[in-house]
């Protein structure tokens, strides 16, 4: 395998997802609440792994002459971060709320996959990124299976690096003030990223 290749495709995957966003913080709570980890980390990766093979494969010449794909995800992306950031901020008022860190199970998993979901596939950005920008990116490689298989990696070590180092935060959020604070600030991170994709 190129290895040049392939940490250029690691290099750009990581620096692609690296920023605080909806899905990363979405990854990010599931953490620290211990649910379901594993899966809304592999739900996560896979899709990115899906979406960047069919990158490098070359669909990003598709969405580049067919830019209504984007203009869809862009209006569905709208409403369901508008949602799930009001959802939030209600949440992060409730005197009574409280998340139990220690194991309990607060939402299905059907849920989380349907929230992984929406946080993935209902993001624009997402196949501006991966379909496009690594799609481009990948017709320099001299392998682009090796820089494929970079980017993938990267992927799949972020995720989950992220939703199990999520629990090195656990005494932290032990009460439930602190999980009021993050649901305020995940709503407000929700609005705000609805605002950017609107005006964008």
């Amino acid at each position: 395998m190129n290895i040049t290749d392939y940490s250029s495709g690691f290099l750009l995957g990581l620096s692609l997802i690296i920023a605080i966003g909806s899905q990363n913080a979405f990854v990010l709570k599931q953490g620290l609440k211990r649910e379901h980890i594993f899966f809304v980390c592999l739900f996560c990766a896979v899709s990115d792994a899906l979406l960047i093979s069919a990158g490098v494969g070359g669909f990003g010449a598709v969405t580049a002459r067919y830019p209504q794909v984007v203009n869809i995800a862009k209006v569905a992306g709208v409403l369901f971060l508008l949602g799930y950031g009001l959802q939030s901020l209600y949440a992060s008022m409730r005197l009574s709320h409280a998340l139990i860190v220690d194991g309990q199970v607060v939402i299905s998993l059907k849920k989380a996959l349907l929230l992984c979901f929406g946080f993935t596939w209902l993001n624009p950005h997402v196949y501006l990124d991966t379909l496009v920008l690594v799609g481009m990116v990948s017709t320099g490689a001299s392998s682009k299976l090796a820089f494929a298989v970079g980017a993938v990696s990267a992927s799949f070590c972020f995720f989950f690096a992220l939703g199990y180092g999520a629990k090195l935060l656990k005494p932290l959020f032990a009460k439930p003030k602190a999980w009021n604070i993050l649901d305020a600030l995940i709503g407000i991170l929700m609005l705000y990223l609805a605002w950017h994709l609107y005006q964008s």
